[in-house]
């Protein structure tokens, strides 16, 4: 262990070959070894010891809307990224909207990027937008940088960033396929939520049935069709119904390059617990019922479902109105993801690393970002350190997020982040977060 300066043991460090007593060297940032925990450390390292602690690596969560510039009142790059280092991510995908300008055009993203540069506590990449009359604009995009393109296939709630017709959606995916880039979709059928019943008043059940599942379904079998004929990359945004795993299933078998991410909220919190009036827990698609959930812990368990991000998208207490018609729709759960997960994973059998391919190996794979999402020889010192048998109950107010809404108050989960390191440096201590040491990342270029 020649050229060390820290190293971290842990009776418990989660890596690729599973969960094992060791030590791991960093120098420079970078892992540059893991070996038995007994293993002497070389004189001038500085050694950690956690003891039963966990030691994760960072997550990466590639479904975040900070709203920064132009809604930072929602949220921003400074809270944001404050609150992802307190729940343990060190890596983050800023999705192209809600900000103004969106993420639409290389312009709007050197403007993105020149806000996000001082503000940043860890890692930030950046999606690109794919929406009507863009098409010219998505190789500048993903020439400058982007890990790939959202679009809506029903309207985002924002008037800036309208939702593709299937005649623009098969004109962006050609284009993205022509350079083997991503599209990531918001997949809900427009002409099944047109025919559902209109949301409105305090009650959840009426929002629900607002957002059927055929909207889902039909929307993901729609786009299975499409990439399957251009051969293109494809991703399902925050999957909500379960009926469509045997499609997703069935594509995957078939060679359909496509993958799946579901959420926080669909995996740990169901209709039937809802309250009239808690539009905290608004989100398009929605929360569906228990049996609906323990399906997609199924679609988890066989790898239909790939990978948990947040899906984080604050919006001001005032737009949270009882109303489920009016109510912004998002959740906000970045500082959450990692012990609601891990609360719900536990009591269902699963492992802390299932946990960790869920959510830092396969997002980080998603977007090409082969140095982040383990604990491995030349991979970044990103790691996140976990009492995983420790619980906490929520309080809206300890929590970095500009804006204390969350759907998690007043629950107790499992597992308290003791520290967050970034790049071999503790940037979360369990009390303090450091000042912005967080570097703008770039899709890697493949050869």
């Amino acid at each position: 262990m020649s050229e060390t300066e820290l190293v971290l043991r842990s009776r418990r460090v989660v890596t690729p070959q599973g969960t094992r007593a060791a030590s791991v060297a960093v120098q420079d940032g970078r892992i540059t070894a893991v070996l038995p925990y007994d293993d002497p450390a070389p004189a001038e390292a500085r050694v950690e010891d956690l003891g039963d602690d966990v030691l994760l690596p960072g997550l990466v969560d590639t479904h975040v809307h900070v709203n920064d510039p132009g809604r930072t009142e929602w949220e921003g790059f400074w809270t944001a990224t404050r609150a992802a280092a307190a729940g343990g991510i060190t890596t983050l995908v800023d999705m192209p909207l809600n900000s103004l300008p969106p993420t639409t055009t290389a312009a709007h993203l050197d403007t993105k990027r020149a806000v996000a540069r001082s503000k940043a506590h860890i890692d930030v990449g950046f999606w690109g937008g794919a929406i009507p009359g863009n098409v010219k604009d998505l190789r500048p995009l993903h020439d400058a940088g982007v890990f790939g393109f959202k679009c809506f296939l029903s309207p985002s709630g924002v008037d800036e960033f309208p939702e593709v017709d299937q005649e623009q959606l098969a004109a962006a995916l050609g284009e993205i396929a022509g350079f083997d880039g991503l599209l990531i979709v918001h997949a809900e059928d427009p002409g099944h939520l047109d025919a559902a019943p209109e949301p409105h008043g305090p009650k959840y059940a009426d929002f629900l049935a607002s957002r059927p599942r055929i909207s889902e379904n039909d929307a993901i079998a729609g786009l299975i069709v499409l990439a399957q004929r251009l051969d293109a990359r494809v991703h399902v945004l925050h999957l909500s119904s379960s009926d469509a795993l045997p499609l997703i299933a069935a594509a995957k078998r078939e060679g359909v390059r496509i993958t799946v991410e579901s959420c926080p909220h669909f995996l740990t919190l169901t209709a039937e617990e809802i309250p009239d009036g808690a539009t905290e827990f608004k989100c398009c698609p929605p929360i569906r019922e228990a049996a609906n959930q323990d399906a997609l812990w199924e679609g988890l368990a066989d790898g239909a479902i790939d990978c948990i991000v947040s899906d984080h998208s604050p919006s001001t207490a005032d737009l949270k109105t009882a109303d489920f018609g009016a109510a912004w729709g998002g959740i906000s759960s970045l500082q959450l993801g990692l012990p609601a997960i891990w609360t719900e994973a536990r009591e269902r059998g699963h492992t802390l690393d299932d946990v960790v391919r869920w959510m830092a190996t396969a997002p980080a794979a998603l977007v090409g970002l082969d140095r982040k999402g383990a604990i491995e020889p030349g991979r970044d010192a990103d790691f996140t350190v976990l009492a995983p048998e420790e619980t906490f109950t929520v309080d809206p107010q300890a929590l970095q997020h500009r804006n204390k809404i969350t759907a998690y108050a007043g629950k107790t989960l499992y597992g308290v982040v003791r520290s967050t390191w970034l790049r071999g440096r503790r940037i979360n201590d369990g009390t303090t977060l450091a000042e912005p040491t967080g570097e703008l990342l770039e899709r890697p270029h493949r050869a």
